[in-house]
This record gives structure tokens, C-alpha cells and sequence, in this order.
């Protein structure tokens, strides 16, 4: 094992057995969302990813809550195009899916003519980064702390993550702290006055380029809920401006629900 925690430790070609950087809040043997979605994106961009293509858009369906057992992967290149490349992955634990991820890749080019519309992009980091920790999180009228507990409010969210490795001795490339830091959408839209009460069943992550640095601010852009289910998307920005979207889903876990004000594990996601 390396110096540097990670959420997995590879066991052959295609195991990998999660750490305790993995453990989730929603149970003591359940894995945390940015673990699962970094092992699919870490997968698929080692098995498929090349250079010249952008991983412009990846979905997670979380079919099961994964556990801290053994994990094993299958792969699979649907479609080797010219400017389109397409692949997926399964997450298989005892022998069942777990999550199942799709990735679509664009070659890069030329831009076309014009100009189109785009969203105002300000996005204001913490003045006091927190370096000791993972995440930073803010909300409008409270300011940037580094206790989600601070944030159990109505106000509108946002983050500032710095990734931990998805795999031990493999340093996260670009594209996967993106999508690590992409699942924070669930906690930023999420996130209420008596804490989490949804549980996130997928992530999709669309990016137009891929981040400058290590650290990426997920800000809430939309949440609507009704009837035990929710939609949240966000915002990803890193010290360019914004450079994608996130979007989940989530469905209502009220028997499990994460109060951060009362958090025994203070240092985990979720």
C-alpha cells in the first residue's frame, strides 16, 4: 500500500477490495457515492480512453448499494467511431451488478463559427481553503466552512473538493477527480434543514474540457422534489471557470436519513 489513502486496493487485473476511505455514511458496511463512480470512471478511462478524444459525458446507474467486499469489473467497447467511441462497465460484487456506468467520447476539433449563450460563470473559492481537509462547503448567508452540519439549511450550496486516489497507487487523472467531485451534485442539492434525506440511484457528468486543477467547486444549480423523489444538477468549476454539469437523481431515505449535526463520522463523504 502507498502513503496516500485511496478507496480501493487492487487485488489482480480486474479486483479491487475497498479501504475504509470507501465506507459511507448511509451504513457501516456501505460505500460512499464519489468511490463508486471513481472506480467506473478510472475503469473505463484506462481501458478505452485516448488521447485525442474528450470523455465529454459519463452515467452511473447505482443499482445497488455497493459494500466493502470484494469488487470485480467487466468492460466492454460498444462502439470505436471515428469522432464517436462508446463503452460501458459493470461493478460486480457476489456475483450481482452493482452500478453500471456508460461512457460516450467526442474527438476533439476545430470549434464552429459564432458565439452561443453561456451562463454567467462566477464561482467565488473559499478564502481560507481548509487544506486538511477533502471538502469545503458554503451556502449563501453562512460563507464557506468545513462542516457540512454548518449548512443545514434552504439556502442555495456549493463545494470545493480535493479528491482522495480512487485506486491505491494510481494518482487520479483529470478526468476522474471531475467525476469524483461531480457526485457532490447529491449533497449540494440534497441537503436540508435535518440533513440528507435522499440517496442518489445514478450521476451523469457531462463535460465540455476537462479540469485545470486538484481542486473543483460543485455549485447547485436546481433541485425539484415530489413525492420522495428528487432532481438536483450543479455546476463544475475549477479556477478556469465552469467546464460542466452534474445531474442525479434520488429517491427518499428517511429511515437512514444523515443528520450532519450528529456525525460519527466526521472525516467520511457520504
Amino acid at each position: 500500500m502507498s502513503q496516500r489513502p485511496a478507496h480501493f486496493a487492487r487485488t489482480d487485473e480486474d479486483g479491487y477490495l475497498p479501504t475504509e476511505y470507501a465506507q459511507s455514511h448511509w451504513g457501516e458496511d456501505h460505500l460512499n457515492g464519489p468511490a463508486v463512480v471513481g472506480l467506473a470512471a478510472y475503469i473505463l478511462e484506462t481501458s478505452y480512453g485516448l488521447p485525442d478524444f474528450l470523455p465529454a459525458r459519463l452515467t452511473v446507474d447505482l443499482f445497488k448499494a455497493a459494500r466493502g467486499v470484494p469488487t470485480t469489473t467487466k468492460t466492454a467497447l460498444v462502439r470505436d467511431g471515428r469522432r464517436v467511441r462508446n463503452s460501458e462497465c459493470e461493478l460486480v460484487q457476489d456475483g450481482v451488478t452493482v452500478a453500471r456506468a456508460t461512457l460516450v467520447q467526442y474527438r476533439l476539433a476545430e470549434a464552429p463559427r459564432g458565439a452561443e449563450w453561456v451562463r454567467p460563470s462566477d464561482f467565488a473559492r473559499p478564502s481560507e481553503l481548509d487544506e486538511s481537509r477533502g471538502i469545503n462547503i458554503g451556502s449563501d448567508g453562512r460563507g464557506w466552512t468545513s462542516s457540512i452540519a454548518d449548512h443545514q439549511n434552504t439556502a442555495r450550496k456549493r463545494c470545493f473538493n480535493r479528491t482522495i486516489d480512487v485506486v491505491d497507487g494510481q494518482g487520479n487523472t483529470a478526468f476522474v477527480r471531475a467525476v469524483m467531485a461531480a457526485e457532490g451534485t447529491s449533497l449540494v442539492s440534497n441537503l436540508g434543514t435535518a440533513g440528507v434525506g435522499y440517496i442518489n440511484g445514478d450521476l451523469t457528468v457531462a463535460l465540455s474540457r476537462l479540469p485545470d486543477d486538484e481542486w473543483i467547486g460543485v455549485e447547485a444549480d436546481s433541485h425539484w422534489a415530489d413525492n420522495g423523489i428528487s432532481v438536483g444538477s450543479a455546476t463544475l468549476f475549477d479556477r478556469r471557470g465552469a467546464f460542466g454539469t452534474g445531474l442525479v437523481t434520488a429517491v427518499s431515505n428517511p429511515a437512514a436519513q444523515i443528520d450532519f449535526t450528529d456525525d460519527p463520522f466526521p472525516t467520511r463523504t457520504r
